[in-house]
């Protein structure tokens, strides 16, 4: 968040407390850390949920996602970092699911969980292992795209800061028996995979179209995927009203408190 954005939502939780409980895995906060941080700097109380029994890091890459700002350089260093990720005891099982035994994924897997290009993947990475903080939190806030960052990220520590508010360094000439280096798809690569994605949804269409029962099972499927995004709309406003319910309560009985002392 930006700090005025930050500061808008400290403002509605000294009004109206935290509507929507943040997601915790074992002590960590996986969804909701402004809204655990501004809760605290106000002291009021935080509503949390224990992650259900599942992958910790497929729920933050879904969470990701799901936010509709999300840009595809965030979601790729997101995805990056995420599956980097092991317990830091090492202990092999937790409510069933096993997260550092998981063979470690691909680029082109990586890729898929994130929706980018393979090459988008490859400057997340260097980004993650070689920028600055100051460049990485850039990225992170989409003052700078990657192939900026990753340009950036081969300069030296002490200079990369500084880079950030500059034109993208020149890559160095490349000798010609020496393997160049990729730093990702260029304007010309993004629109052709672009144009690629559109011609293959086309092609979707016409063949539903061709075809009755695809057609009726295509059909079947937005419907349920309407009615399934109405029950989730649904239950969110539940949760909402319980929370609500929940702060007038506790409202409440400080009042009480109040009066009997």
């Amino acid at each position: 968040m930006s700090a005025e954005e930050y500061q808008g939502l400290v403002d509605s939780i000294t009004v109206n407390g935290v509507l929507n409980p943040i997601t915790v895995f074992e002590g960590m906060v996986l969804d909701g850390w402004h809204r655990y941080t501004a809760a605290n700097e106000v002291g009021v109380d935080c509503p949390s949920v224990e992650l259900a029994d599942v992958d910790p890091r497929d729920f933050v890459m879904a969470q990701n996602k799901a936010r509709r700002h999300t840009t595809q350089a965030q979601l790729a260093l997101a995805t990056t970092a995420v599956f980097a990720w092991f317990p830091a005891d090492g202990a092999a099982q937790r409510g069933g699911v096993t997260l550092n035994v998981t063979p470690p994924k691909s680029n082109a897997e990586l890729a898929a969980i994130a929706g980018v290009h393979p090459n988008t993947i490859t400057q997340a990475k260097t980004v993650q292992t070689k920028a600055a903080p100051e460049v990485q939190e850039a990225v992170k806030r989409g003052d700078i795209g990657l192939p900026k960052a990753a340009a950036i990220a081969k300069l030296p520590k002490e200079e990369q800061a500084a880079a950030i508010h500059k034109p993208a360094p020149k890559s160095e000439p490349v000798a010609v028996n020496d393997a160049p280096e990729y730093d990702g798809p260029s304007e010309e690569e993004l629109r052709a995979h672009a144009l690629q994605e559109q011609a293959d949804r086309e092609a979707l269409d016409k063949l539903m179209e061709s075809d009755d029962k695809l057609a009726a099972a295509y059909a079947e499927i937005k419907r349920l995927n309407a009615v399934n995004a109405a029950l989730e709309s649904r239950l969110q406003g539940l949760m909402n009203e319980k929370n609500e319910a929940i702060r007038m309560v506790k409202s409440l009985q400080r009042k009480l408190d109040k009066v009997a002392a």
